[in-house]
């Protein structure tokens, strides 16, 4: 296989593996230093599960060694992770031992690696803001939370202070790590200025006058995750921590690459979950005294078999991605559509699979698994989110990948097209119909 050297100047890509280790000196480090917390994770998940309680202490822990900043640049004192295949990696490992931890996880990595671009080709404005907030990270000061989706009764709108700042309103739901969460990056749009309506990132401190966290948060899965609603009541944004980006509705595939590199790592997760629900079920069988009917048998070789396409196309699409990110030489629009589709085709792969492989697991070990209180359980709900995540949830991932592969035009930012949508729906501004305080 060909060799692509990242523009970083870190150690080449290699052949694509099975996730199964790191490729560079900076993710081994990385999953080493995870895998001394792992322990405790798993030994902790079931009753954070059951309780719905965030493990606070686990990331407190992360905070004080550093973790929470490992794919910051080395430059600004991070560990410097910048391969999607080595955050994949970790996650993986981290989702063996409880997804809901994986998953809080995840945002701050990709927060990292989005930032990290920003900081080395953005503007002037979005490089500083960038500088700032991944030397937070590194120090434990900053943890990300990410507010895209908005809640069905909100438009999330940035309006003019009058004075060179900014007022945002609206509610965001479905965001993970709420509870220790202390910047927001929020998906918004503007309103109230004499220029079209523009997508705009503003970042947003937990203690905001305005701001507040919703414990609203009862999930089928990920229960540990701290997902919840936000919600901004004119919530004052300085200037200086926005960052504009196009105006809405325009067309712009440059922009699915940066969504690519900060959800296509997240695979990992359930990979994980599918890994973990396989090493449960077959020791399960292993255990009993009885040898395993051939029927059980034919399942964990097919089992088996499914859990390697898995992972080998995950870690294909990673491998791919990687060289791609690193390549800013050609066609941007063209290198953002070819990142999402590679990103698309292994999460309809895994998202299609894994439940399928966790499934099969409770088929083998019985109806012992049909109980609240047994692992798989928690598992069989945990896989289920990954069909629920952006960019894409299953309609909007077959949109994308039907219309490339049959020549179709659409604009495929995800982002834009939701602010399209509400803007033309005539969605008032008004906080009674932004921010109710229930469903």
């Amino acid at each position: 296989m060909t060799e692509h050297v990242l523009s970083s100047g870190t150690t080449p890509l290699g052949p694509a593996t099975e996730l199964d280790a790191p490729v560079t000196d900076a993710g081994r480090v990385l999953l080493e230093r995870i895998a001394e917390h792992l322990p405790r994770i798993r030994a902790t998940a079931a009753e954070n599960d059951r309780a719905a309680r965030f493990p606070t202490e686990t990331f407190d822990a992360f905070r004080k060694e550093g973790l929470m900043g490992a794919t910051v640049p080395a430059e600004l004192g991070g560990l410097g992770v910048d391969r999607l295949f080595d955050v994949g990696v970790a996650l993986q490992y981290v989702a063996q031992a409880d997804a809901s931890t994986a998953l809080a996880l995840h945002l701050q990595f990709s927060r990292g690696l989005t930032l990290g671009y920003e900081w080395r080709h953005g503007a002037a404005n979005a490089r500083a803001l960038a500088e700032r907030m991944m030397r937070m990270m590194v120090a434990g000061d900053a943890v990300m939370c990410s507010g895209i989706k908005d809640h069905h009764s909100a438009v999330t709108t940035l309006t003019p202070d009058g004075s060179g700042g900014w007022l945002l309103s609206g509610r965001k739901t479905l965001v993970s790590m709420a509870p220790i969460g202390t910047h927001f990056f929020i998906n918004a749009r503007t309103d109230g200025t004499d220029e079209p309506p523009r997508l705009v990132s503003p970042v947003v401190r937990s203690d905001t006058p305005g701001f507040t966290v919703l414990n609203d948060w009862d999930g089928l899965g990920m229960r540990a995750s701290g997902t919840m609603d936000i919600v901004f009541d004119n919530c004052p944004v300085p200037a200086e921590d926005v960052m504009v980006r196009d105006v809405v509705g325009a067309r712009n595939d440059k922009v699915l690459a940066g969504q690519t590199v900060s959800s296509v790592s997240m695979l990992g997760l359930y990979v994980g979950v599918a890994q973990a629900a396989y090493d449960l079920a077959v020791g399960t069988l292993a255990r009993r005294s009885a040898a395993p009917q051939a029927a059980a048998r034919t399942l964990v070789a097919e089992l088996d078999a499914r859990l390697y396409m898995v992972r080998s196309t995950l870690g294909t699409a990673l491998t791919v991605v990687d060289a791609l990110n690193a390549d800013l030489s050609g066609d941007l629009d063209e290198r953002g559509r070819q990142m999402m589709q590679h990103f698309q085709r292994a999460k309809l792969t895994v998202n299609q699979m894994a439940p399928a492989i966790v499934n099969d697991c409770l088929t083998l070990v019985g109806g012992a698994s049909f109980t609240g209180a047994h692992p798989l359980s928690r598992l069989y709900r945990d896989i289920r989110a990954g069909g629920f995540m952006q960019p894409y949830a299953y309609v909007d991932g077959v949109d994308f990948l039907s219309a490339q592969a049959l020549g179709i035009e659409r604009d495929n930012n995800y982002m834009s097209t939701w602010a399209a949508r509400s803007t033309s729906s005539g969605n008032s501004a008004d906080p009674s119909r932004r921010t109710p305080m229930s469903r």
